[in-house]
């Protein structure tokens, strides 16, 4: 079964996500404080994860959902597999 999700929308954030870690980058080498780079740095990662929702609803919308009204139990179950195998992933961040 073909697909045509997108994940183009999410690039204006993974770009800005880019600038935040280069800013680091820039943070480190000019010996900012402690706790500002970790406070840059937990923000980065709060932005990576609003990205990754965006693309897991856009798998539960589209992949999983096309899935799970498709005839191919084998299909069915790998989308399910797939889906809590990331859930456990994230739970372990």
């Amino acid at each position: 079964m073909k697909y045509n999700t997108t994940h183009m929308e999410n690039l204006v954030a993974l770009r800005r996500i880019e600038g935040q870690i280069k800013g680091l980058q820039k943070m480190i080498e000019d010996r900012k404080y402690c706790i500002d780079i970790a406070t840059q740095i937990y923000a980065c990662i709060g932005a990576l994860g609003r990205v990754v929702e965006n693309v897991l609803e856009k798998h539960m919308e589209n992949c999983v959902v096309g899935a799970l009204e498709g005839k191919s139990e084998k299909e069915k179950e790998q989308k399910i597999k797939e889906v809590m195998q990331v859930i456990r992933r994230l739970h372990k961040l």
